[in-house]
């Protein structure tokens, strides 16, 4: 990593990846989506592995792996991998084989794990000349939701990844239930946005832009971009050189006890090369639990800050903004780990020269 070029996300297609535990809900809600006016130029690729296909009353009959849907979209079902389907895709978009549709819904298996996807992503070089993460939805069953975050580390991971968090069954939960299991998730993942779902209907609106589209957007709206930990940030307690706050420290369950949420402070600036070397090393060493890492960062010689993303042991290119916003500019990184000490993370800031 070494600087940031160009805008990397305008003018491309925006991937926004559904994923959630066995019946959560999934196909329900992207059913009710692409009703909608506004999703008439959506693609869906769906694994063909899911529970049930899109419902009857969408889907055209077709034996083919691409299907023109009733309401406009096309649907496509994963038969050799991901990266594939999506590069097949775009060359029939372009070639005028296909719709041209403007976003991509990608819904997984109950049992997946979205950060292959994410990663897919970020190191196709053509998939990222193409398309961009628009963001990860994960839908939680209110009825289910909290047993399963108890039982199946593949839940509490998919929740602590997401960018949106949607509690589904909503309409057949109690009231007690719902509000249980969200504040659960808050705690589990203070990025997300918590919303719900009662009979799969959800606003559009939630799911269109949840990552900035373009460095404008970015530039106007960067404490959106850290969504909800920012708010919870500025809650936090303690000053100085460095502040922190665990968000989640137990939990309700064993999988998501692994699980929290802390967050760096720095007084000094990063030069590009200790934040490329912190962020290797930290990616190198401790990649498979480093679930999710989102700051806005102080560069020497930069006018405005610059914005890092990664997930697991893939970052993305930081993006350079023009300013800043208000008044605070010390650099602030946000930490979802799995059985990493903040302690370990602050060491090796330490070692190049960020901490005392």
């Amino acid at each position: 990593m070494h600087g940031a070029g160009t805008d990397p996300l305008a003018s491309r297609l925006p991937v926004t990846v559904i994923t959630g535990f066995l019946g959560s809900g999934k196909t329900t809600l992207l059913s009710r989506l692409l009703r909608h006016p506004d999703m008439n130029r959506a693609a869906v690729i769906i694994n063909e592995f899911g529970e049930v296909g899109l419902d009857h009353e969408l889907v055209e009959a077709s034996s083919e792996q691409m299907t023109l849907l009733s309401n406009g979209c096309l649907c496509c079902t994963v038969r050799t991998d991901l990266q594939e389907t999506l590069r097949e895709l775009f060359v029939k978009r372009r070639a005028g084989e296909v719709i041209d549709f403007d976003r991509v819904f990608v819904e997984t298996t109950g049992l997946a794990d979205p950060a292959p996807i994410l990663h897919s992503l970020q190191t196709d070089g053509l998939l990222g000349a193409q398309y961009r993460l628009n963001g990860v939805v994960t839908l939680v069953d209110a009825v289910n939701g909290m047993g399963s975050l108890d039982a199946m580390p593949e839940a509490a991971k998919q929740a602590a990844l997401a960018d949106r968090l949607v509690v589904t069954k909503t309409d057949i939960a109690s009231a007690e239930a719902v509000e249980r299991l969200e504040a659960r998730l808050r705690a589990m993942n203070p990025y997300a946005v918590v919303s719900r779902a009662a009979g799969g209907a959800l606003d559009p609106g939630l799911l269109r832009e949840i990552t900035p589209s373009s460095l404008k957007s970015l530039a106007r709206e960067p404490n959106r971009w850290l969504a909800g930990a920012d708010a919870a940030l500025q809650a936090g307690e303690g000053g100085g050189y460095l502040r922190d706050r665990v968000f989640a420290r137990g939990g309700s369950g064993a999988h998501d006890a692994a699980i929290h949420s802390f967050c760096l402070w720095f007084d000094r600036p990063f030069t590009w090369d200790t934040l490329s070397a912190s962020l290797e090393v930290l990616a190198s060493l401790r990649g498979p639990d480093l679930l999710r890492v989102k700051g806005i960062v102080e560069v020497a010689g930069e006018t405005g800050p610059v914005a890092i993303h990664g997930v697991q042991h893939i970052f993305h290119p930081p993006v350079k903004l023009q300013a800043w916003q208000g008044a605070e500019r010390r650099s602030r990184i946000v930490f979802i780990v799995r059985n990493i000490p903040r302690v370990s993370v602050e060491a090796l800031f330490a070692a190049v020269g960020m901490l005392r």
